[in-house]
């Protein structure tokens, strides 16, 4: 029993800070402090427990709904009662606010989440129902007090396993992780104020609901960890528009009525769950400079740290400026999709102009296919380059042909109509989970031919192209030998 293993904080729809103690003063280049570190760093406040009203529940995967056993500041007779492991991670759940004054349905389905992927690990729920059923506006400003709780408690429970253990004994880097903490109260407020990338090691952010004005919506508009990520683009999420909640409510019963408010909100808490419970179907993120640049697919590399999994098993990349990232997702669990850049340039005899056309594409892989996979062209003009980003849930492996069909205008679909062409020469495909780059052309001739309510047009995996590029390769080894070999002349 000698130290306390790396905590997770794992917070909801209010940001709940964690301030000073051991979290925040261990220094970001060394990710460790020793026992006098902790020691020296402490201040009074930290050690009085007298005021602390958060009670911290331990959980178990047998009764994971129920308060069974509390873990109490000042009584570490109640870690031993709790059967608390300190060889093993820790998870430490705090909820947001509540109209009911009761845990969230989430709460236990997490909690079972948890165990499934670390059979061995502490999970501790802090309750503070009390404080968290007031008005918003006062529950919002009770936040600060449950965070200097949280840091209380933890900082009491790790000195309880360094002074037995009558050691200096290093604190392992711990993480915060923020499931679209509020906006209102908090999108101006200052570092000290709200959640930060100082409140621990390494804070990650799943935005899921920022609709709305700043201020206003119900999450965090601003970046405030390490990492954060957007969903969807952060302010509405799929399957949660009024006709699929009202659907929920009328299947499932009133007690489903708060979805119809919450549904984008409570969202960031079941990808978090998703990667636990799925961890063959890893969601990635994709650092952008903004929600309109990933829609145009141009943001899918990883080099240099640019892509991240999502929830549970995120690289933990400290940066010094917040990076913000994008994914999409599908509307139901697992949430994971296959993005793609699609670049395409459309020649023409005439010169064409048209907003919000409606196409279909089809991919086709060496593990399967996904068809008629719809999409809003925004602008498709003559003799311009368009990039946009295409998804799908399926994973059809390396691609191998490309359909693209123009769905006919219903205004206009007489028979002796002439429909409008666009000559389409290549199509420039890059893939954001293999990170590959594939270059198809047209399957017959030089040009596809893409006409509003005409056949679909085909593009097939350029052999030629790769043919060439080997044949390069070869011409230049036959002329100048290898690397190794110049090396070592």
């Amino acid at each position: 029993m000698g130290r306390v293993s790396s905590a997770c904080f794992i917070s909801w729809m209010y940001l709940v800070y964690i301030s000073s103690g051991f979290a925040t003063s261990i220094e970001p280049a060394s990710e460790f402090s020793t026992f006098n570190n902790i020691m020296e760093n402490a201040t009074e406040w930290m050690t009085d427990l007298s005021d602390i009203e958060s009670k911290f529940s331990f959980r178990t995967s047998e009764e994971p709904e129920d308060d069974l056993c509390y873990i109490v500041p000042g009584q570490p007779e109640t870690i031993k009662e709790c059967n608390f492991n300190p060889d093993t991670k820790t998870f430490i759940v705090i909820h947001g606010w509540t109209v009911t004054g009761m845990f969230e349905s989430w709460v236990p389905i997490l909690e079972t989440a948890l165990y499934d992927r670390d059979p061995t690990a502490n999970v501790i729920v802090v309750d503070w129902l009390s404080r968290a059923q007031q008005h918003s506006p006062t529950s919002a400003a009770y936040t600060k007090l449950v965070g200097r709780n949280v840091a209380k408690f933890v900082y009491w429970l790790q000195m309880e396993f360094v002074l037995c253990a009558a050691a200096s004994v290093g604190l392992q880097p711990w993480r915060s992780c923020s499931m679209d903490p509020a906006g209102p109260s908090f999108e101006y407020a200052d570092a000290q104020s709200t959640l930060s990338p100082d409140d621990a090691l390494f804070v990650d952010v799943l935005h899921t609901n920022t609709r709305g004005s700043p201020d206003r919506s119900i999450g965090i508009q601003r970046p405030v960890g390490h990492i954060d990520i957007y969903p969807n683009g952060g302010t509405f999420q799929p399957g949660c528009d009024l006709q699929n909640t009202v659907l929920m409510v009328a299947t499932s019963g009133l007690r489903n009525m708060d979805q119809i408010v919450k549904c984008s909100h409570e969202r960031s808490i079941h990808l978090f769950i998703d990667s636990l419970v799925n961890q063959d179907q890893e969601s990635m993120a994709y650092r952008c400079s903004s929600k309109d640049s990933f829609n145009k697919g141009m943001c899918l590399s990883c080099r240099k740290n640019r892509c991240n999994k999502v929830g549970y098993g995120v690289n933990k990349i400290r940066t010094r400026r917040s990076s913000k990232m994008y994914m999409k997702t599908r509307n139901v669990m697992p949430y994971k999709v296959f993005h793609y850049q699609v670049k395409v340039h459309f020649f023409g005899k005439t010169k064409l102009s048209y907003t919000d056309q409606p196409i279909k594409i089809s991919l086709y892989g060496i593990h399967g296919e996904k068809e008629n996979i719809p999409y809003i062209l925004p602008a498709l003009n003559t003799n311009t380059t368009m990039s946009f980003l295409l998804t799908t849930d399926t994973d059809i492996g390396e691609l191998l042909m490309v359909k693209l069909l123009w769905e006919k205008d219903t205004l206009i679909s007489w028979p002796w109509w002439n429909p409008d062409t666009f000559h389409i020469r290549k199509l420039r495909i890059k893939s954001g989970e293999r990170q590959s780059k594939i270059i198809f052309s047209a399957k017959e001739g030089e040009f596809s031919y893409l006409s509003r309510g005409g056949e679909a047009a085909v593009f097939v995996k350029e052999k030629e192209a790769q043919s060439s590029r080997k044949n390069q390769r070869l011409h230049k080894l036959k002329m100048h030998g290898s690397s190794f070999k110049q090396s070592t002349e």
